[in-house]
Protein backbone atom coordinates (compact mmCIF):
# COMPACT_ATOMS: atom_id res chain seq x y z
CA UNK A 1 0.00 0.00 0.00
CA UNK A 2 1.63 3.23 -1.20
CA UNK A 3 -1.04 5.63 0.00
CA UNK A 4 -0.35 7.94 2.91
CA UNK A 5 -2.78 9.40 5.42
CA UNK A 6 -2.21 12.26 7.84
CA UNK A 7 -4.63 13.07 10.66
CA UNK A 8 -4.10 16.48 12.28
CA UNK A 9 -5.90 17.12 15.55
CA UNK A 10 -6.44 20.80 16.35
CA UNK A 11 -6.60 20.23 20.08
CA UNK A 12 -9.69 21.83 21.62
CA UNK A 13 -11.17 23.28 18.40
CA UNK A 14 -14.80 22.24 18.82
CA UNK A 15 -17.64 23.66 16.73
CA UNK A 16 -20.68 23.70 18.99
CA UNK A 17 -22.29 21.91 21.91
CA UNK A 18 -22.69 18.15 21.59
CA UNK A 19 -26.12 16.55 21.84
CA UNK A 20 -25.40 15.53 25.44
CA UNK A 21 -23.67 18.76 26.49
CA UNK A 22 -26.17 19.30 29.30
CA UNK A 23 -24.78 16.25 31.11
CA UNK A 24 -21.35 17.91 31.15
CA UNK A 25 -22.45 21.42 32.07
CA UNK A 26 -21.44 22.69 28.64
CA UNK A 27 -24.68 23.91 27.12
CA UNK A 28 -23.89 26.90 24.92
CA UNK A 29 -20.21 26.10 24.38
CA UNK A 30 -19.06 26.75 20.81
CA UNK A 31 -15.32 27.18 20.57
CA UNK A 32 -15.00 28.09 16.89
CA UNK A 33 -18.22 30.09 16.73
CA UNK A 34 -17.52 32.16 19.81
CA UNK A 35 -13.84 32.82 19.07
CA UNK A 36 -14.58 34.02 15.55
CA UNK A 37 -17.57 35.93 16.83
CA UNK A 38 -15.39 37.95 19.18
CA UNK A 39 -12.22 38.31 17.11
CA UNK A 40 -12.53 39.04 13.41
CA UNK A 41 -10.27 36.42 11.84
CA UNK A 42 -9.91 35.49 8.18
CA UNK A 43 -9.48 31.75 7.55
CA UNK A 44 -9.58 31.66 3.74
CA UNK A 45 -7.89 28.30 3.27
CA UNK A 46 -10.05 26.33 5.67
CA UNK A 47 -13.03 28.25 4.29
CA UNK A 48 -12.10 26.98 0.82
CA UNK A 49 -12.06 23.40 2.13
CA UNK A 50 -15.54 23.89 3.59
CA UNK A 51 -15.11 25.00 7.21
CA UNK A 52 -18.08 27.37 6.92
CA UNK A 53 -20.40 24.37 6.72
CA UNK A 54 -19.69 23.15 10.29
CA UNK A 55 -21.67 25.99 11.86
CA UNK A 56 -22.34 29.70 11.68
CA UNK A 57 -18.87 31.23 11.73
CA UNK A 58 -18.40 34.96 11.47
CA UNK A 59 -16.11 35.78 8.55
CA UNK A 60 -16.04 32.20 7.25
CA UNK A 61 -18.48 31.62 4.39
CA UNK A 62 -20.22 28.35 3.64
CA UNK A 63 -18.81 28.17 0.12
CA UNK A 64 -21.08 26.66 -2.52
CA UNK A 65 -18.39 24.30 -3.82
CA UNK A 66 -15.91 23.25 -1.09
CA UNK A 67 -12.49 22.08 -2.21
CA UNK A 68 -12.61 19.18 0.26
CA UNK A 69 -15.06 16.90 2.01
CA UNK A 70 -16.52 18.44 5.16
CA UNK A 71 -18.64 17.10 7.99
CA UNK A 72 -19.28 17.41 11.72
CA UNK A 73 -18.43 14.61 14.16
CA UNK A 74 -20.44 13.98 17.33
CA UNK A 75 -18.57 12.55 20.35
CA UNK A 76 -19.86 9.20 21.60
CA UNK A 77 -17.35 8.24 24.30
CA UNK A 78 -18.11 9.24 27.86
CA UNK A 79 -15.79 12.10 28.80
CA UNK A 80 -14.33 15.17 27.16
CA UNK A 81 -10.57 14.93 27.62
CA UNK A 82 -7.76 14.48 25.10
CA UNK A 83 -7.31 10.76 25.74
CA UNK A 84 -11.01 10.09 25.25
CA UNK A 85 -11.07 12.10 22.02
CA UNK A 86 -7.92 10.61 20.50
CA UNK A 87 -8.86 7.07 21.52
CA UNK A 88 -12.26 7.54 19.89
CA UNK A 89 -10.63 8.77 16.68
CA UNK A 90 -8.55 5.57 16.80
CA UNK A 91 -11.56 3.31 17.27
CA UNK A 92 -12.22 3.04 21.03
CA UNK A 93 -15.57 4.22 22.41
CA UNK A 94 -15.68 4.34 26.21
CA UNK A 95 -18.90 3.55 28.07
CA UNK A 96 -17.84 5.30 31.27
CA UNK A 97 -15.69 8.37 31.86
CA UNK A 98 -12.38 8.24 33.68
CA UNK A 99 -12.67 9.20 37.37
CA UNK A 100 -12.26 12.82 38.35
CA UNK A 101 -11.33 14.28 41.73
CA UNK A 102 -13.21 17.55 42.36
CA UNK A 103 -12.38 17.37 46.08
CA UNK A 104 -8.74 16.41 45.58
CA UNK A 105 -7.01 13.04 45.85
CA UNK A 106 -7.31 10.67 48.82
CA UNK A 107 -4.86 11.31 51.67
CA UNK A 108 -3.63 7.71 51.59
CA UNK A 109 -2.66 8.05 47.93
CA UNK A 110 -0.74 11.26 48.55
CA UNK A 111 0.97 9.78 51.59
CA UNK A 112 2.14 6.85 49.49
CA UNK A 113 3.29 9.20 46.71
CA UNK A 114 5.18 11.38 49.18
CA UNK A 115 6.85 8.41 50.85
CA UNK A 116 7.92 6.92 47.54
CA UNK A 117 9.30 10.17 46.13
CA UNK A 118 10.79 11.78 49.24
CA UNK A 119 8.92 15.07 48.88
CA UNK A 120 5.89 16.42 50.69
CA UNK A 121 2.76 17.42 48.76
CA UNK A 122 1.01 20.78 48.67
CA UNK A 123 -2.08 21.84 46.78
CA UNK A 124 -4.28 18.80 46.16
CA UNK A 125 -7.06 20.86 44.66
CA UNK A 126 -8.76 21.73 41.39
CA UNK A 127 -6.93 24.62 39.74
CA UNK A 128 -5.68 26.04 36.48
CA UNK A 129 -1.97 25.65 35.83
CA UNK A 130 -1.19 29.34 36.09
CA UNK A 131 -3.31 29.99 39.19
CA UNK A 132 -1.72 27.13 41.12
CA UNK A 133 1.76 28.55 40.48
CA UNK A 134 0.70 31.99 41.64
CA UNK A 135 -0.62 30.43 44.84
CA UNK A 136 2.00 27.81 45.68
CA UNK A 137 5.20 28.19 43.66
CA UNK A 138 6.96 30.25 46.33
CA UNK A 139 6.27 27.56 48.93
CA UNK A 140 7.47 24.87 46.52
CA UNK A 141 10.73 26.70 45.86
CA UNK A 142 11.29 27.14 49.59
CA UNK A 143 10.45 23.55 50.60
CA UNK A 144 10.77 21.33 47.52
CA UNK A 145 7.24 20.00 48.07
CA UNK A 146 5.43 18.74 44.98
CA UNK A 147 2.56 20.91 43.76
CA UNK A 148 -0.19 18.39 43.04
CA UNK A 149 -3.43 19.50 41.45
CA UNK A 150 -6.20 18.34 39.13
CA UNK A 151 -8.91 19.83 36.92
CA UNK A 152 -12.34 18.90 35.61
CA UNK A 153 -10.52 16.21 33.61
CA UNK A 154 -9.12 12.94 34.90
CA UNK A 155 -5.58 14.19 35.57
CA UNK A 156 -3.01 14.03 38.37
CA UNK A 157 -0.69 16.96 37.70
CA UNK A 158 2.69 17.43 39.39
CA UNK A 159 4.39 20.81 39.10
CA UNK A 160 8.01 21.48 40.05
CA UNK A 161 10.55 24.21 39.35
CA UNK A 162 13.33 22.94 37.10
CA UNK A 163 16.03 24.48 39.29
CA UNK A 164 14.54 22.93 42.46
CA UNK A 165 13.75 19.44 41.19
CA UNK A 166 15.66 18.00 38.19
CA UNK A 167 13.48 16.92 35.29
CA UNK A 168 14.59 13.31 35.65
CA UNK A 169 13.35 13.30 39.25
CA UNK A 170 10.04 14.90 38.29
CA UNK A 171 9.53 12.36 35.52
CA UNK A 172 10.34 9.48 37.85
CA UNK A 173 7.85 10.84 40.39
CA UNK A 174 5.18 10.88 37.71
CA UNK A 175 6.01 7.28 36.80
CA UNK A 176 5.54 6.38 40.47
CA UNK A 177 2.21 8.22 40.54
CA UNK A 178 1.15 6.34 37.42
CA UNK A 179 1.87 3.04 39.18
CA UNK A 180 -0.11 4.14 42.26
CA UNK A 181 -3.15 5.39 40.38
CA UNK A 182 -4.90 2.12 39.70
CA UNK A 183 -8.28 0.60 40.49
CA UNK A 184 -10.87 3.18 41.53
CA UNK A 185 -8.18 5.84 41.21
CA UNK A 186 -7.45 4.88 37.62
CA UNK A 187 -6.82 8.45 36.52
CA UNK A 188 -6.48 8.91 32.76
CA UNK A 189 -3.26 10.92 32.80
CA UNK A 190 -0.44 11.83 35.13
CA UNK A 191 1.15 15.03 33.84
CA UNK A 192 4.58 16.40 34.66
CA UNK A 193 4.32 20.20 34.74
CA UNK A 194 7.83 21.68 35.02
CA UNK A 195 8.20 25.45 35.29
CA UNK A 196 10.83 28.14 35.71
CA UNK A 197 10.92 31.80 36.69
CA UNK A 198 10.63 33.81 39.86
CA UNK A 199 7.83 35.07 42.08
CA UNK A 200 5.24 36.86 40.01
CA UNK A 201 6.79 35.66 36.74
CA UNK A 202 6.44 31.87 36.73
CA UNK A 203 6.56 30.17 33.34
CA UNK A 204 5.65 26.60 32.47
CA UNK A 205 8.22 25.07 30.13
CA UNK A 206 7.99 22.86 27.06
CA UNK A 207 9.28 19.87 29.07
CA UNK A 208 5.80 18.68 29.97
CA UNK A 209 5.33 14.94 29.81
CA UNK A 210 2.11 12.90 29.99
CA UNK A 211 1.79 9.40 31.44
CA UNK A 212 -1.41 7.87 30.19
CA UNK A 213 -3.26 4.66 30.78
CA UNK A 214 -2.67 2.17 27.97
CA UNK A 215 -5.61 1.86 25.58
CA UNK A 216 -8.23 -0.57 26.86
CA UNK A 217 -8.53 -2.41 23.55
CA UNK A 218 -6.96 -2.60 20.11
CA UNK A 219 -6.66 0.72 18.31
CA UNK A 220 -6.12 1.80 14.74
CA UNK A 221 -2.45 2.24 15.62
CA UNK A 222 -2.18 -1.36 16.84
CA UNK A 223 -3.84 -2.60 13.67
CA UNK A 224 -1.51 -0.55 11.47
CA UNK A 225 1.47 -1.93 13.36
CA UNK A 226 0.25 -5.50 12.89
CA UNK A 227 -0.16 -4.85 9.17
CA UNK A 228 3.35 -3.42 8.92
CA UNK A 229 2.19 0.11 8.07
CA UNK A 230 4.69 2.73 9.32
CA UNK A 231 3.33 5.18 11.90
CA UNK A 232 4.73 8.60 12.77
CA UNK A 233 3.63 11.06 15.41
CA UNK A 234 3.87 14.80 15.99
CA UNK A 235 3.12 16.30 19.39
CA UNK A 236 1.79 14.43 22.40
CA UNK A 237 0.04 11.57 20.56
CA UNK A 238 2.46 8.94 21.86
CA UNK A 239 1.74 10.04 25.42
CA UNK A 240 -2.00 9.70 24.84
CA UNK A 241 -1.56 6.10 23.73
CA UNK A 242 1.05 5.23 26.37
CA UNK A 243 3.59 4.97 23.52
CA UNK A 244 1.82 1.87 22.20
CA UNK A 245 2.28 1.37 18.46
CA UNK A 246 3.51 4.91 17.86
CA UNK A 247 6.44 7.18 18.61
CA UNK A 248 6.17 10.92 18.36
CA UNK A 249 8.35 13.99 18.11
CA UNK A 250 7.23 16.40 20.82
CA UNK A 251 7.02 20.06 19.97
CA UNK A 252 7.13 23.29 21.94
CA UNK A 253 4.37 25.02 19.98
CA UNK A 254 2.08 24.79 16.96
CA UNK A 255 4.65 26.36 14.63
CA UNK A 256 7.11 23.55 15.36
CA UNK A 257 4.37 20.96 14.91
CA UNK A 258 3.27 22.42 11.59
CA UNK A 259 6.89 22.40 10.42
CA UNK A 260 7.25 18.69 11.25
CA UNK A 261 3.97 17.86 9.50
CA UNK A 262 5.16 19.73 6.41
CA UNK A 263 8.50 17.92 6.46
CA UNK A 264 6.75 14.54 6.75
CA UNK A 265 4.55 15.32 3.75
CA UNK A 266 7.57 16.44 1.72
CA UNK A 267 9.62 13.39 2.74
CA UNK A 268 9.82 9.85 1.48
CA UNK A 269 7.96 8.64 4.57
CA UNK A 270 5.14 6.16 3.99
CA UNK A 271 2.14 5.15 6.03
CA UNK A 272 0.26 7.08 8.68
CA UNK A 273 0.94 10.39 10.43
CA UNK A 274 -0.95 11.29 13.62
CA UNK A 275 -0.35 14.86 14.74
CA UNK A 276 -1.59 16.96 17.65
CA UNK A 277 -1.35 20.75 17.66
CA UNK A 278 -1.70 21.67 21.31
CA UNK A 279 -1.54 25.47 21.49
CA UNK A 280 -5.27 26.01 20.91
CA UNK A 281 -6.03 24.04 24.06
CA UNK A 282 -3.02 24.43 26.33
CA UNK A 283 -1.99 28.01 25.65
CA UNK A 284 -5.30 29.67 24.85
CA UNK A 285 -8.39 27.61 25.69
CA UNK A 286 -7.36 26.80 29.25
CA UNK A 287 -6.31 30.41 29.79
CA UNK A 288 -9.44 31.98 28.28
CA UNK A 289 -7.24 33.82 25.79
CA UNK A 290 -9.66 34.52 22.94
CA UNK A 291 -7.26 36.63 20.87
CA UNK A 292 -4.50 34.05 21.23
CA UNK A 293 -6.88 31.30 20.13
CA UNK A 294 -7.91 33.32 17.09
CA UNK A 295 -4.27 33.94 16.25
CA UNK A 296 -3.51 30.22 16.40
CA UNK A 297 -6.38 29.53 13.99
CA UNK A 298 -5.00 32.14 11.59
CA UNK A 299 -1.51 30.67 11.92
CA UNK A 300 -2.70 27.18 10.99
CA UNK A 301 -4.81 28.51 8.14
CA UNK A 302 -1.83 30.39 6.70
CA UNK A 303 0.23 27.18 6.81
CA UNK A 304 -2.43 25.05 5.14
CA UNK A 305 -1.51 25.80 1.48
CA UNK A 306 2.04 24.55 2.08
CA UNK A 307 0.67 21.34 3.61
CA UNK A 308 -1.67 20.78 0.68
CA UNK A 309 1.09 21.54 -1.84
CA UNK A 310 3.37 18.96 -0.22
CA UNK A 311 0.85 16.14 -0.57
CA UNK A 312 1.36 13.35 -3.09
CA UNK A 313 -1.43 12.58 -5.58
CA UNK A 314 -2.87 9.76 -3.47
CA UNK A 315 -2.38 11.32 -0.03
CA UNK A 316 -5.32 12.02 2.29
CA UNK A 317 -5.29 14.76 4.92
CA UNK A 318 -7.83 14.76 7.76
CA UNK A 319 -8.15 17.92 9.90
CA UNK A 320 -10.26 17.49 13.02
CA UNK A 321 -10.32 18.00 16.82
CA UNK A 322 -10.70 15.98 20.01
CA UNK A 323 -13.06 18.16 22.11
CA UNK A 324 -13.87 21.82 22.64
CA UNK A 325 -12.24 24.42 24.89
CA UNK A 326 -14.28 27.59 24.56
CA UNK A 327 -12.15 30.48 25.84
CA UNK A 328 -15.15 32.81 25.95
CA UNK A 329 -16.88 30.94 28.79
CA UNK A 330 -16.05 31.37 32.50
CA UNK A 331 -14.74 27.80 32.60
CA UNK A 332 -11.08 27.07 31.86
CA UNK A 333 -11.82 23.39 31.21
CA UNK A 334 -12.60 21.32 28.14
CA UNK A 335 -16.09 21.51 26.66
CA UNK A 336 -18.30 18.71 25.38
CA UNK A 337 -18.55 19.75 21.74
CA UNK A 338 -18.90 18.40 18.27
CA UNK A 339 -15.79 18.76 16.13
CA UNK A 340 -15.19 19.68 12.50
CA UNK A 341 -13.68 17.32 9.97
CA UNK A 342 -12.11 18.54 6.74
CA UNK A 343 -10.70 15.97 4.33
CA UNK A 344 -8.34 17.07 1.56
CA UNK A 345 -6.57 15.27 -1.24
CA UNK A 346 -6.64 14.93 -5.00
CA UNK A 347 -8.66 11.71 -4.75
CA UNK A 348 -11.32 13.31 -2.52
CA UNK A 349 -14.82 13.99 -3.80
CA UNK A 350 -15.58 17.50 -2.53
CA UNK A 351 -18.82 18.20 -0.76
CA UNK A 352 -20.73 18.51 2.49
CA UNK A 353 -21.56 15.21 4.15
CA UNK A 354 -24.15 14.56 6.88
CA UNK A 355 -22.96 14.62 10.51
CA UNK A 356 -21.36 11.44 11.86
CA UNK A 357 -22.31 10.08 15.28
CA UNK A 358 -18.79 9.20 16.45
CA UNK A 359 -15.19 10.33 15.99
CA UNK A 360 -14.39 6.64 15.44
CA UNK A 361 -15.60 6.91 11.85
CA UNK A 362 -12.26 8.59 11.13
CA UNK A 363 -10.32 5.55 12.33
CA UNK A 364 -12.59 3.19 10.43
CA UNK A 365 -12.04 5.20 7.25
CA UNK A 366 -8.26 5.21 7.67
CA UNK A 367 -8.38 1.46 8.25
CA UNK A 368 -10.19 0.98 4.97
CA UNK A 369 -7.66 3.16 3.14
CA UNK A 370 -4.90 0.80 4.30
CA UNK A 371 -7.07 -2.27 3.62
CA UNK A 372 -6.98 -3.45 7.23
CA UNK A 373 -9.31 -6.20 8.38
CA UNK A 374 -9.64 -4.35 11.72
CA UNK A 375 -12.35 -1.72 11.97
CA UNK A 376 -12.82 -1.12 15.70
CA UNK A 377 -15.81 1.05 16.47
CA UNK A 378 -17.12 3.38 13.81
CA UNK A 379 -18.14 3.11 10.18
CA UNK A 380 -15.96 4.02 7.23
CA UNK A 381 -17.08 6.84 4.94
CA UNK A 382 -14.31 6.23 2.40
CA UNK A 383 -16.77 5.44 -0.40
CA UNK A 384 -18.46 8.81 0.15
CA UNK A 385 -15.24 10.84 -0.20
CA UNK A 386 -13.46 8.82 -2.88
CA UNK A 387 -13.35 10.33 -6.34
CA UNK A 388 -12.27 7.01 -7.77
Amino acid sequence: MSRRVAVIVLDGVGCGEAADAVAYGDVGSNTLGHVLGQVSTALPNMERLGLGHVGTLRGVAAVAEPAGAVMVLEPRSAGKDSITGHWEIAGIVLDAPFPTFPSGFPAALLDAFSAATGHAVIGNCVSSGTAILDALANEHVATGAWIVYTSADSVFQVAAHESVVPLTELYRACEIARELLVGTGNVARVIARPFTGTSGAWQRTANRRDYSLPPVSETLLDALQTAGVPRSGVGKVDDLFASRAITSVHTSNNAAGIQLITEWLHSSHEGFLFANLIDFDQQFGHRNDVHGFAGALAQFDAALPALLHAMRPDDLLFITADHGNDPTTPSTDHARERVPLLVAGRTVTPGVLPPRDTFADVGATVAEVFELSWRGCGTSFLSQISAR
